[in-house]
């Protein structure tokens, strides 16, 4: 059984608001294998202090004099990978989304080294999308639950929470997670094309050796191939992307109003010749 290996270094997750902080550890369980592990109770939110640490540990691997190889993100909690944002504080702080969640995604999706994200429970929402931006996945096939579930808590999705799903998944599989909220076991996940295997850090490593995976940053051009391959949501993860987007939700927003307004000004004419 694999072990997490040698620590390299550990970057804090300084405390915000009700959450506790906790840290981004980064261990070396096999040569060029960096194993990035988030602990920040109590589930792994997404907040800017946890976004700011991962940011700062995939930089670090990348510039810091290591071994091009492949990144393994996972949780230091058993039972989430991550519940996703923490809504008061990402519709609280001003640029919250193209500023600090995007960038996260984006510097996930254009990584220059083969990604994969290993979940050992729940990956709700965000979580979720987190790791959709990693190139693989990995998850329990004994406990926790992927899904996308803005649907139960009504909070529409932006362009750049959507399109990953759209671009990497099924289009079955895309609907049942948006559409139905349907939540994945690990062995529902692989059937449906969301995860690669399910498993621990034995089946990730597993898979690295199998794909020879840490020899793929070699070259230098991996992450210009995946900002190609994925280039409708890069486009969507910039600022500029951002702004278009929002323009376009503002404009659908009104005129789904309308739409509605219009409706309820006819109702009466349609009732009568229904006669009800």
């Amino acid at each position: 059984m694999a072990t997490p290996g040698k620590t390299l270094f550990a970057i804090p997750i300084p405390p915000l608001n009700q959450h506790p902080g906790g840290t981004v550890t980064v261990t070396l369980p096999a040569p060029a294998v960096y194993l990035l592990t988030i602990t920040s109770p109590p589930d792994n939110r997404l907040t800017t202090a946890s976004c700011t640490a991962i940011l700062d540990a995939l930089d670090l691997i990348e510039f810091g004099g290591y071994t091009p190889g492949v990144v393994i993100t996972t949780s230091g909690l058993p039972k989430f990978f991550s519940n996703g944002l923490d809504l008061e504080h990402a519709l609280g702080t001003q640029g919250f989304l193209p500023g600090v969640l995007y960038r996260l995604f984006n510097r996930y999706l254009t990584y220059p080294m083969p990604t994969i994200a290993l979940l050992p429970g729940h990956a709700f929402a965000g979580g979720l999308m987190l790791a959709m931006h990693n190139d693989y996945r990995v998850m329990n096939p004994a406990k926790g639950f992927a899904c996308v579930n803005e649907l139960e808590f009504g909070v529409p999705l932006k362009a750049a929470m959507s399109s990953i799903f759209r671009l990497k998944l099924p289009p079955a599989t895309y609907r049942d997670l948006v559409l139905e909220a349907k939540r994945f076991s690990g062995e529902e996940g692989v059937k449906a094309g969301l995860v690669d295997r399910t498993g621990g850090l034995d089946q990730a490593l597993e898979l690295i050796k199998e794909r020879k995976l840490t020899n793929k940053a070699k070259t230098g051009i991996y992450g210009l191939l995946k900002a190609e391959m994925y280039r409708e949501s890069v486009g969507f993860l910039t600022q500029a992307g951002y702004d278009k987007e929002e323009e376009k939700d503002r404009l659908m927003i009104e005129g789904e109003d309308k739409r509605k307004e219009e409706a309820e000004g006819k109702l009466g004419s349609i009732k009568e010749k229904a006669k009800l």
